[in-house]
């Protein structure tokens, strides 16, 4: 009996041995967890790149825009300060054509009027006309009857018949801007550059300066035409003229 129990003790040890080796040592639940935790890792940093990686060209796009507006912005505020430019210097000519006619009225009441029988038949081309009407004809050849290239023929002869008359930078300044619009550079380049030289205070001069500028420009003279804008900008800082001068330069 004591030979079978001990028989049996040994029997059921070693089952307990057994069944203990059998069961999965710990460590490897954890060698398990940290093999799956692995492609987690990896999926999340590849999402974070993805996310960077849009963020960042929604960035540039955004930037690009932003460039592109203010590019916009810049050439329309061009545009508006040479509209702004225009409509003052049409202003100023209406004011400059009242104080002409007052004089004008003013010298015409005590002149003698001829008899009518002697009276020219076109009194407006007549070569008798006094220095104020033969400036105005002039004048209205451009704002009124468009006839530009008579108005040309017409501004010559009052600069050469009146070289010092009142109105002489303004006549000048009046036959380079025709030139220049006509396209003949050369010519509006010497009238600008009379105003610019010999009337150092006329009202025209800072135009006549700008001018010459843009026909340097559109001569392909770089230099000189960035020159004669700086010239502007700094002997009328704050007029409508050096605004215009400014932009040309943004231009170069």
């Amino acid at each position: 009996m004591k030979s079978y129990k001990l028989i049996l003790g040994f029997a059921v040890a070693a089952g307990a041995n057994i069944a203990l080796a059998a069961e999965p040592a710990p460590v490897l639940d954890i060698n398990q967890s940290t093999v799956n935790d692995t492609p987690d890792q990896t999926t999340d940093v590849a999402t974070l790149q993805r996310m960077l990686q849009v963020r960042n060209r929604a960035l540039i796009d955004m930037q690009q825009q932003i460039d592109e507006l203010q590019t916009e912005v810049s050439q329309l505020r061009g545009v508006t300060e040479e509209q702004a430019y225009t409509i003052k210097q049409i202003l100023q000519r209406q004011r400059e054509l009242y104080q002409e006619i007052d004089r004008r009225l003013s010298q015409s009441s005590a002149a003698v009027v001829p008899p009518a029988s002697t009276q020219p038949s076109s009194v407006e081309y007549s070569e008798n006309l006094t220095e104020n009407q033969t400036y105005d004809r002039a004048v209205n050849l451009v704002l009124k009857d468009k006839r530009y290239d008579q108005a040309i023929v017409e501004f010559k002869k009052f600069t050469e018949q009146y070289p010092n008359s009142s109105y002489a930078d303004n006549a000048h300044y009046w036959l380079g801007q025709l030139l220049f619009n006509k396209g003949d550079l050369s010519a509006a380049e010497k009238e600008f550059s009379i105003v610019m030289n010999n009337y150092e205070k006329s009202s025209k001069r800072s135009d006549a300066i700008l001018k010459l500028g843009m026909v340097k420009q559109k001569q392909g003279q770089t230099a000189q035409a960035k020159s004669l804008f700086e010239r502007v900008i700094a002997e009328y800082a704050g007029s409508s003229a050096a605004q215009l001068a400014k932009a040309r330069l943004a231009s170069l």
